[in-house]
């Protein structure tokens, strides 16, 4: 038997009895807790880190959102720390799905009347929903079949004739024929990679309408082999116009199959877990809404790395790469995202700032703007944050602004692009 636990961004998980669970502290078993010790050892290993140990009985999340599912049977399941108010469950797992689906490019939902009830599951759930519509609505208008070319013997002609082998048959087997011909077959990386990912969903899904159609679909798809390297399949997937209507299935294919992931969990365990890092999931949502919203002529540029921030021995060190740049006619916006909460109201302890940050601002200004122009850090909003905050000035030509970034309206709050125009991009 499965067991869910919900919670968001640096929670504290105890194999110790917690009376009133809260997004920011329950209880998992023991094994459930050995298991994500084992497994922040092979992220360490990658540089990364997944929790921070307190003590045998004590951890705490990082700041990875998502899924997480252990051997033992225990879903975790990561939300964003962004609501104030309450637990808001349901808000935050809408956030965080608009923010994969946006960050991603992943296809949008096409919803009925009956679509517009909130569906309040956990992530992998709702994964596994939107692949099984996709892969439902492809099935419905016909899988795209090859050719595959097949040798064998036979005792009647079909196809041609392989007279090489057919000439080096001993005497007593003459009467057999060595044919060669083409067999129509649904065997084709696209659909070796929709079989792969549908018999995951079958095993994962705990919805009653997902296992249904999984299942449904699952006998459709009989006839189609496993991918054994998905890797290379996903490779030799085609986007001709006979495959327009594999595109929709696509990104849902590659997040269950954990192909283009942020971060996927990998190992002997191969259950539905999905991980993001929040900083870099946010700074790709903050990039998508923005270059919708450009004016035209307006170019925005991710993480561009053309400056260094010194020489030595005749080679350029230390690389900076700015989230965001900004390019309107011959004005340029250097930008930086921080997933972070700001408080406005205590000027006198910075508003929460961090120094670093700002020396970091200070080395993209010098060396992508020549000391010249606007430098714009951006946070979420919340409700302490919803303004710009008054200008930071490092010279009389450098000026840094910190502008919050709404995630509901997917704008960012204060940004003039163009003078004289709305201040919301």
């Amino acid at each position: 038997m499965k067991t869910c636990v919900t919670v968001r961004e640096y929670a504290r998980l105890t194999t110790s009895y917690v009376a009133n669970p809260t997004l920011d502290r329950a209880q998992v078993s023991a094994c459930a807790f050995d298991w994500l010790c084992k497994l922040n050892a092979s992220f360490s290993q990658a540089g990364a880190t997944l929790i921070q140990l307190e003590n045998r009985f004590c951890l705490k999340l990082d700041n990875y959102v998502g899924a997480l599912e252990t051997p033992c049977g225990t879903r975790i399941e990561i939300l964003p720390k962004h609501f104030e108010q309450g637990d808001c469950i349901e808000a935050s797992r809408a956030l965080l799905r608009r923010m994969i689906q946006r960050s991603l490019d992943l296809p949008a939902r096409q919803v009925g009347a009956t679509g517009l009830q909130k569906f309040d599951a956990p992530l992998t759930e709702w994964v596994m929903g939107q692949f099984l519509e996709a892969l439902d609505h492809l099935v419905k208008r016909g899988m795209r079949f090859d050719y595959q070319r097949v040798e064998e013997e036979q005792r009647y002609l079909r196809g041609q004739l392989n007279t090489t082998r057919q000439m080096r048959q001993p005497p007593g087997r003459q009467h057999q024929f060595q044919i060669r011909h083409d067999v129509f077959l649904p065997d084709r990386p696209e659909n070796r990679l929709l079989k792969s990912a549908l018999e995951i969903v079958c095993k994962t899904t705990e919805n009653p309408g997902h296992w249904r159609l999984s299942h449904e679909l699952r006998g459709l798809l009989l006839d189609v082999p496993h991918s054994r390297d998905s890797q290379q399949d996903f490779t030799q997937w085609r986007h001709d116009r006979l495959m327009a209507h594999y595109q929709a299935v696509r990104p849902w294919c590659e997040l269950i199959i954990q192909q283009q992931t942020p971060l996927a969990v990998a190992g002997e365990w191969q259950g539905m877990s999905l991980l993001f890092p929040m900083e870099r999931l946010f700074e790709r949502y903050v990039a998508v809404c923005l270059r919708d919203s450009l004016p035209p002529g307006a170019v925005l540029r991710t993480q561009r790395a053309s400056k260094y921030l010194c020489v030595h021995e005749a080679r350029q060190v230390f690389q900076l790469r700015p989230d965001l740049i900004i390019e309107y006619g011959s004005k340029q916006w250097v930008l930086d995202t921080k997933w972070k909460r700001l408080d406005s109201g205590i000027a006198r302890r910075n508003y929460g700032l961090s120094q670093a940050d700002f020396y970091q601002m200070f080395a993209y200004g010098h060396k992508y703007l020549a000391g010249e122009g606007d430098l714009i850090l951006i946070y979420p909003t919340s409700g302490s944050f919803q303004a710009a905050l008054p200008d930071f000035n490092y010279s009389s030509t450098l000026r840094l602004q910190v502008l919050p970034f709404d995630l509901e309206s997917q704008c960012l709050v204060g940004f003039d692009l163009v003078p004289g125009t709305s201040p919301d991009v």
